[in-house]
């Protein structure tokens, strides 16, 4: 195969389920208006025409792998991907999570930055390993400080400019425009028009914490208005659990599960509040798709969620029902004009840090990206 003359980027990804589909829309973003072409490999999931048309991509290349296929040594990926990489012209790469990292570093010759969306991913000592050795032309981004915190004290050889901070973003009008009203979303999750509803996304699972959040509304509820209620978007091995703590609580009547929701983010006008009660949430996406909605946020402080919500929204200790249920009250009492400001400052920092287009700005700002600027780069 010829190679192309055009200057492009390789990003590779390892599949594109849940978020990491919008990952590589996001990454794609940082390079419109450039001369950059940018090429999405896909290390497994099925060929697919509608994951191809979000990735934002000039071409969307599908390895067709399945998890089975790519543990232990990979060498049919690390083939693949070479022959890839010599038949267009990658001037460098971006690589999402740790396999696809190692995969970039041993098919090519290229400098990869490798993107971590998680805690915990050089805790291990093979891993350090790996990475010490590829020292000279990894660099690595957490999608908030805290992750890249977590990398700096796991390898704290590196120089900090190695290490650098890349928030995860969305693109606001997009986001907006697929929003469904008031009226229609509580409508089509059958929902009261009239109730007060905190709103909740994400798995049923240990990490998300729900259940502070139903211990805090049982705490709150005689302060609340009338008809207040929790809504649960999601599922996981805890729906049980947590169903059986609403009973226990007295609130079973006022707790909706509405399970797992195709395209959650447009329903979220449905909610008068937003809480997220991770523990060391990574970042947390849910809370730029509630700001996009103006959907005032509560959030458990620690991890990457604190560095959305501060100053824009109430932060409670993780864990903490009593205070949580505190917040709860506060919120359901603020004033229009209270809600107003709210409002104003969370679309300040929307805009300030967290849209493609501020994010696109810090992005060739970075040490680590400063090689590979191009004329047409503003």
């Amino acid at each position: 195969m010829a190679r192309s003359v055009e200057s492009r980027v390789l990003q590779f990804c390892h599949g594109y389920d849940g978020p990491f589909l919008d990952c590589a829309r996001q990454y794609a973003s940082l390079f419109k208006g450039t001369s950059y072409k940018v090429t999405t490999v896909f290390l497994t999931g099925k060929p697919s025409a509608e994951v191809a048309k979000q990735c934002a991509s000039d071409e969307v290349l599908f390895m067709d792998f399945t998890s089975a296929d790519v543990r232990g040594l990979k060498l049919k990926a690390i083939r693949d991907l070479r022959a890839i990489a010599a038949s267009r012209d990658f001037k460098f790469c971006i690589a999402h999570r740790f396999k696809p990292i190692w995969i970039a570093c041993l098919a090519t010759s290229l400098p990869v930055i490798g993107v971590h969306h998680a805690f915990g991913d050089y805790e291990r000592w093979g891993r350090r390993l790996f990475a010490n050795w590829q020292k000279k032309r990894l660099s690595l981004l957490g999608v908030s400080n805290a992750v890249r915190d977590d990398m700096r004290k796991c390898l704290p050889a590196w120089p900090s400019d190695r290490i650098e901070t890349l928030y995860n973003h969305i693109s606001i009008d997009q986001v907006r425009s697929k929003l469904l009203s008031r009226i229609e979303a509580r409508h089509a999750l059958h929902l009261d028009k009239h109730a007060w509803i905190v709103g909740n996304v994400g798995r049923l699972h240990p990490d998300k914490d729900q259940a502070t959040l139903l211990r805090a509304f049982a705490l709150a509820k005689p302060k609340l208005p009338k008809n207040s209620q929790v809504a649960i978007m999601g599922t996981g091995r805890l729906g049980d659990q947590l169903k059986g703590l609403a009973k226990e609580l007295a609130i079973a009547e006022d707790v909706l599960f509405l399970g797992q929701v195709e395209q959650a983010r447009s329903y979220f006008k449905a909610f008068d509040l937003f809480a997220l009660t991770s523990d060391k949430e990574p970042f947390g996406m849910v809370l730029l798709e509630a700001m996009a909605a103006d959907i005032p946020i509560i959030c458990s402080d620690c991890g990457g969620g604190r560095e959305v919500v501060k100053d824009v929204g109430i932060l409670f200790p993780f864990g903490d029902e009593q205070l949580l249920a505190e917040a709860l009250v506060r919120m359901s009492q603020l004033t229009l004009e209270q809600l107003q400001s709210c409002h104003d400052a969370m679309q300040v920092k929307l805009y300030s840090h967290f849209s493609d287009e501020s994010v696109e700005q810090t992005f060739w700002r970075l040490p680590m990206v400063q090689p590979f600027r191009i004329n047409d780069v503003g």
